[in-house]
């Protein structure tokens, strides 16, 4: 993808498969959600090849866009509608697109539960909170049954317990329907929870693509075991921490004390990986702006 002069997406290249959710990471200004919007077909890209459910976004009919759904970061609505009244009207946008094996729209007293809106059914959406709105959003991405779904920081205001609840449905979403999610976020603890895989984007490539411990693992180096032992601190770094530990306490039973053993997180890898890259959301700002 290129904005003025600036390429600010070179060779970025990953399929994802059916009932997967991969998880997008990278730096303010990386190009995540540019990315996003020349899957979803919204951006057209400035070359290269794209196949989303088997079709050029470019080129998706109706019907294509029917198979996906967009949870966006904010979108204006109108205010003056009520929770199960929006989401009834939107869903029959999708009834002509059911199929054999899936039913389009979901059921809307089982869409509002499933998002935990059930309370909130009748309300007007002007006078719903924060997280209140952004359960909205999301039900309103998935209200067609999408078999693939885009997340655009979809956590963003909800409370722990909404966030605990929406991280059970997008597991139900993959494991039972086999929806396939792309999600972005800046919660590295939210990525690791979620993700079958993580791909980070930094200087308009994707420079990692794996699961959150086969990124540790490969990147951020080794465990780190430390302990004392006859009033005396160690510490030792092995990729076999557990095997380490388990000699440990062979070699000196109950003399082991004030075990901890740290794994290398994601956080660790994303840092690791991150820095150095040169990429400032600055100059892709500017470029972006300049375009248009």
């Amino acid at each position: 993808m290129r904005y003025g002069t600036a390429d600010v997406l070179r060779d970025v290249t990953f399929r994802a498969r059916h009932g997967e959710v991969v998880a997008l990471l990278g730096p303010n200004g990386a190009g995540k959600t540019t990315t996003i919007e020349i899957l979803e077909g919204f951006r057209m890209r400035s070359a290269g090849r794209v196949r989303v459910l088997g079709t050029d976004p470019a080129l998706g009919t109706e019907a294509w866009r029917a198979r996906i759904g967009v949870v966006l970061q904010s979108w204006r609505d109108h205010g003056k509608w009520r929770v199960r009244e929006l989401l009834a009207h939107l869903g029959t946008y999708y009834a002509p697109y059911s199929t054999g094996t899936i039913r389009r729209p979901w059921d809307t007293d089982e869409l509002m539960a499933a998002v935990g809106l059930t309370a909130h059914a009748g309300k007007k959406i002007k006078t719903l909170s924060g997280g209140q709105r952004r359960r909205l959003d999301v039900a309103i991405g998935i209200v067609g049954r999408p078999e693939l779904l885009f997340l655009d920081e979809p956590t963003a205001g909800f409370d722990p317990e909404a966030r605990q609840e929406f991280h059970e449905l997008v597991h139900r979403l993959a494991d039972d329907h086999e929806t396939t999610i792309l999600l972005t976020t800046h919660d590295l603890h939210e990525a690791g929870r979620l993700a079958d895989r993580i791909m980070i984007l930094s200087g308009g490539r994707i420079i990692a693509d794996g699961s959150a411990d086969d990124l540790a693992r490969r990147i951020a180096g080794e465990d780190e075991v430390r302990w004392t032992c006859e009033g005396r601190h160690f510490v030792k770094s092995t990729a076999e921490s557990t095997a380490f530990v388990r000699e440990l306490f062979r070699e000196y039973g109950d003399g082991v004390g004030e075990l901890e053993v740290r794994r290398a997180s994601l956080e660790d890898t994303y840092l690791a990986l991150v820095r150095g890259q040169g990429e400032t959301g600055t100059a892709y700002g500017a470029a972006k702006a300049v375009a248009q």
